[in-house]
């Protein structure tokens, strides 16, 4: 009998993460006509590298993943079986070691360049260049990307050329990067999204997002932990940590980069500068 049971129960789990999975790419089909995208949070990336010491990098253990900030929307994400993916790579900062993938946006300059290592293996542009709406899924080693497309200026009628929402799938955790977003997300972007653990978000409250619409969607995506961006572009973005401070803790790391794993996140969300106060 036990056995029987037993065997129901594994039949059952079983069934309910297969439609899990099956389900999660309809969750975006619809006016945004994205599709063929699993969420972030369903651990679907292999781990296996990363519990190996051969293939672990001394700073990054199994389970963990390296965030750097390099500066302005720069972070570089470090992974133990060696992946590097830095995000709004434009040749003005420029991390430690040359990434082996790249994501970039089009608002501005300083999010985007033609000019490249050409060491660099993947680049994933938030944008199509032929006027199409951009569409990445890659997978290298122990980790996997995908970009949510959006508009730039249009508040979030439908998916537009210009922006994409990337998000960084690593050590058991998710890494979403809003990219240059004006504007809210639907339900729909939302759930495309799927757990995010850690969003990096653009603070100056001028050119990108006023400080209550970036509380906005950080209300929306519910991320464990926020890593502010921005932090020396025009604007006011030293007025950030006052106004988040009113909702969420804040804290200052007093470091450009930590190692970061599950068991380290918050219950709630926090507001985490990789950076001292400025």
């Amino acid at each position: 009998m036990k056995i029987r049971l037993l065997s129901i129960a594994i039949t059952f789990g079983a069934s309910v993460f297969a439609n899990a999975v099956n389900a999660a790419p309809l969750y975006a089909q619809g006016k945004t006509g994205i599709k063929n995208h699993i969420p972030c949070g369903l651990g679907l990336v292999e781990n296996k590298l990363s519990k190996r010491a051969s293939f672990q990098l001394a700073d990054v253990p199994g389970g963990n993943v390296k965030i750097t900030f390099v500066g302005h929307s720069t972070f570089m994400m470090e992974t133990p079986s060696g992946v590097a993916a830095s995000t709004d790579c434009a040749g003005l900062q420029t991390p430690d070691r040359v990434p082996d993938i790249v994501t970039m946006n089009n608002s501005h300059s300083s999010h985007w360049t033609d000019f490249l290592d050409s060491k660099i293996t993947h680049i994933l542009r938030g944008w199509d260049s032929a006027g199409g709406i951009a569409r990445h899924h890659l997978k290298v080693k122990d980790m996997r990307i995908y970009n949510l497309p959006t508009n730039i200026f249009n508040f979030g009628k439908g998916a537009m050329n210009g922006n994409s929402v990337f998000v960084f799938e690593a050590g058991g955790l998710c890494m979403a990067h809003l990219g240059h977003l004006h504007h809210f997300l639907s339900k729909e972007q939302v759930a495309h999204l799927g757990r995010i653990d850690v969003l990096y978000v653009p603070i100056d409250g001028v050119n990108t997002l006023s400080h209550e619409e970036a509380l906005h969607i950080i209300g929306q995506i519910n991320p464990r932990i926020v890593m502010p961006m921005h932090l020396s572009a025009f604007g006011m973005p030293e007025a950030f940590p006052a106004t988040a401070g009113q909702k969420y803790k804040v804290k200052f790391l007093e470091k450009d980069n930590i190692v970061l794993n599950r068991s380290m996140l918050p219950g709630k969300t926090e507001v985490w500068f990789l950076t001292e106060k400025f």
